[in-house]
């Protein structure tokens, strides 16, 4: 099948509104936040030049860190923010998604808007300035009707610049909880769809491209004076909000939100999650593609309603745990501790997913590798590739002091690829999954952890707070708990990892309720 021929581009097409009408709605919040911090800025540093070169030299600095970690760091901060003011005024805000995406985004308009104000104010004739105290204007008067007039067109110039930064960075803010066209490359990389990788990229390119144009229409016009383009590309800035707008104003903005972290497992389980609440009569929508400590903050704040997570990522990342206790006793205590900020642990889903150290089964038989302590002497001339965060996680720091684990080398790579990268000899050894289909595709092989150094991973289901009370809610999700095994597990993920229409997270979630049985 061709690409071109493939039916995910109208699954993809189905969800442009949505993303698009998001995407533009923070992209132009925070541009115009930025605009209204940045232009007052440039206006009262312009003769100041100890202040102006402090001003500039920050907003540099912001443009030097990486934009999903600027996107990143909001996240907590506001989360911070918002546990103080509810304590102290008794005032709550959202620290997910829109506010946090729109603050990131502000800062990194800055410097154009920045720059651009000040050369272009500066860069006005001394002698029409002089002119204008002549005929007894005074400074405001002639910054309003002389000066901002003249600089304008090279300040619209630095508007453009910061409008096509915006739209490029706000792609990257998915993983915070703020829906975008970035959804459509996150989940795409993570479950092989390119279809969606290059629809992300086009509309995003598309967007920037059409919003520039826009703003070069009120810019040329402004050089030239010509009021007719400047009409129009605020009329046509205008048009495009109001597009973005129309598709959600008849949607309900109740139901519940199913959260999901940022890889194939957890697209399908939120799939099949949302799927079963519409097929019990419950509104339901699925918020995916997000990281692993945002989702939790994201459920406890109660910003989303429910998500799959795994027993001993909340063991060691929330609870800071570093013991190792049987399942059963293990999920007993979570739970427990877990009703003390009244998230309701509802049960497991039955299968596990833990990490797992994973090599090529040929290779692993050839050295006599079967377990972790086998791997541990022949480390030094090996490398090993894991996902973003392995490595900073406290399963690898029990690992490496269980074992006495040091490769050659470490690599991070998306989660997808380090299968393939081990089987083709990229890498030795990859800190995989165990419930993840690819590696019986590739013949590899998960080597058995004898000191139990990395802790369970049953898959299991947490509500929100709000959602404590609501049996309606638990009475449609209760019959899924306890029914899909590792094997059929293994074979969704398998099928996720395809590239063709059956394998897209609502396809796969439909077959594996099929498979299992519809409650």
């Amino acid at each position: 099948m061709s690409l071109f021929n493939d039916p995910r581009w109208g699954e993809a097409l189905s969800h442009l509104p949505d993303y698009l009408g998001n995407h533009v709605r923070v992209s132009l919040a925070a541009l115009a936040l930025g605009l209204v911090v940045s232009l007052p800025l440039a206006i009262l540093t312009r003769n100041r030049p100890a202040p102006r070169a402090i001003l500039l030299a920050l907003a540099s600095i912001v443009q030097t860190v990486p934009g999903l970690a600027l996107l990143a760091l909001f996240y907590p901060l506001l989360l911070l923010a918002a546990s103080l003011a509810l304590k102290w005024f008794g005032v709550s805000f959202s620290a997910f998604g829109f506010l946090p995406a729109m603050l990131a985004l502000a800062l990194y308009s800055m410097l154009p808007v920045l720059r651009n104000g000040i050369t272009g104010l500066n860069g006005i004739d001394p002698a029409l300035i002089e002119a204008a105290k002549g005929v007894g204007m005074t400074p405001r008067q002639s910054l309003v009707m002389v000066e901002l007039p003249l600089a304008l067109p090279v300040m619209m110039a630095g508007i453009r610049t910061a409008s096509v930064w915006v739209i490029g960075t706000a792609t990257l803010s998915t993983p915070i909880g703020q829906t975008s066209l970035g959804n459509y490359i996150f989940a795409g990389l993570q479950t092989q769809n390119w279809v969606f990788v290059l629809f992300g990229c086009v509309a995003s390119a598309l967007l920037a491209l059409a919003v520039d144009q826009l703003l070069g229409l009120i810019e040329g016009g402004l050089r030239q004076r010509g009021r007719l383009r400047t009409a129009l590309g605020a009329a046509g800035i205008a048009a495009l909000v109001a597009a973005t707008l129309v598709p959600t104003m008849g949607r309900s903005s109740s139901g519940y939100v199913v959260g999901a972290k940022t890889f194939a497992e957890q697209y399908v389980l939120s799939a099949l999650l949302r799927d079963r609440l519409q097929a019990a009569g419950l509104s339901a929508t699925a918020r995916s593609g997000l990281g692993s400590s945002v989702v939790f903050g994201a459920l406890k704040a109660g910003d989303i309603d429910l998500y799959v997570d795994y027993s001993g990522t909340l063991w060691a990342n929330q609870l800071h745990r570093t013991d190792i206790k049987p399942r059963a006793e293990l999920v007993a205590e979570l739970k427990t501790a877990l009703a003390k900020d009244n998230i309701t642990l509802l049960g497991e889903l039955g299968f596990e997913n833990a990490y797992a150290l994973v090599m090529p089964k040929k290779r692993a038989d050839a050295l006599g590798v079967h377990t972790i302590a086998d791997l541990a002497a022949h480390t030094s001339t090996m490398s090993i590739a894991g996902d973003y965060e392995f490595f900073s996680r406290p399963e690898w720091a029990a690992l490496q002091k269980a074992y006495g684990l040091q490769f050659g080398a470490q690599r991070q790579m998306q989660p997808d690829f380090m299968y393939a990268a081990v089987a083709s000899g990229e890498v030795d050894v990859i800190a995989g999954y165990t419930s993840d289909g690819l590696i019986a595709k590739y013949d590899l092989v998960a080597l058995d952890d004898p000191k139990q150094a990395i802790p369970p991973y049953d898959a299991i289901l947490l509500l929100a707070p709000k959602r404590a009370g609501d049996e309606r809610l638990k009475a449609a999700l209760s019959p899924l708990l306890g029914k899909i095994d590792i094997s059929t597990m293994r074979e969704a993920n398998l099928r996720a990892s395809g590239n063709d229409a059956n394998s897209s997270p609502d396809a796969v979630a439909k077959w594996l309720w099929e498979k299992i049985g519809r409650p």
